[in-house]
């Protein structure tokens, strides 16, 4: 797709659980395995991972080069300078946000969200799936077109503008266009299924998923992985203690349009 440009942010340095993109996944790399479903999207256009300038991220932009994947290297923390310099360098008009912490990560999700963007554009500053969420976690997709990315570069202080990327556009609906898709089922499994890896808890859990369906259908759906959970329930405790955990907890102070409602656990992400 002409003038898209799908960022994914990797690093290795993750506090939580380091090296969680590494960590293997079918007998591949979690974030090779992620980059197998985002290339899988129609709509995706230049995948990019943006990793950082720190020496220990060296690791990642091997992996990629090896694999045909394009890699960005910029701010260690600055996720929105980071992103602006992937955009900037394979020329997006549009910039899709997709963190590295998404293996499970539905093609379809991408290609709805993106779809509803492109189907009117010029119309949106800001589409994604997270304002209210109603997918499983770990299916995070953000698109805007880069001048209102550039404009958040400019003019973001907040720690968490800059930390997150995003939040400059949607936390200020009154100056920016801001959309969201719900997910097309009708339901709203987004606090009640955790899908994204930042735990040892999710790791394992990941692996279980893998194993059980990557070898007989490497690109299995999300309704695969449901109709997995709904044969083996317990696959769902294995990580069940960090449902509903996000990083809003550490920035409701700064966030204007979010509340202690809208942060699920106490557990800042």
């Amino acid at each position: 797709m002409s003038g898209v440009v799908t960022v994914v942010q990797a690093r290795t340095g993750s506090t939580r659980l380091p090296g969680k993109v590494l960590l293997p996944l079918a007998g591949a790399p979690a974030l090779l395995r992620q980059i197998e479903r985002v290339r899988s999207a129609r709509l995706a256009g230049t995948i990019v991972v943006a990793t950082t300038t720190l020496d220990e991220d060296d690791v990642i932009e091997r992996m990629c080069r090896a694999n045909g994947i394009a890699v960005f290297r910029g701010h260690p923390t600055d996720l929105l300078e980071r992103h602006l310099g992937a955009a900037r360098t394979w020329g997006a008009e549009h910039v899709v946000k997709i963190p590295s912490d998404c293996p499970l990560i539905d093609p379809d999700a991408i290609d709805r969200i993106l779809g509803f963007y492109l189907a009117d554009e010029g119309s949106w500053d800001y589409v994604g799936n997270l304002h209210p969420a109603t997918w499983p976690d770990g299916n995070d997709v953000e698109v805007m077109p880069l001048a209102a990315l550039e404009t958040a570069g400019r003019e973001a202080t907040r720690s968490c503008d800059r930390e997150h990327t995003t939040p400059f556009l949607w936390d200020h609906p009154e100056r920016f266009r801001v959309g969201n898709v719900a997910w097309e089922s009708g339901l709203d499994l987004s606090v009640t299924h955790r899908f994204t890896l930042d735990y040892e808890e999710d790791y394992a859990f990941l692996a279980e998923v893998y194993g059980a369906l990557y070898r007989r259908k490497p690109l299995f759906t999300l309704r695969d992985v449901l109709e997995l959970l709904a044969e083996r329930p317990a696959l769902r405790a294995i990580n069940a203690r960090h449902l509903g955990t996000n990083w809003y907890a550490r920035h409701l102070h700064e966030l204007r349009t979010l509340t202690v409602a809208d942060v699920r656990t106490t557990e800042a992400a």
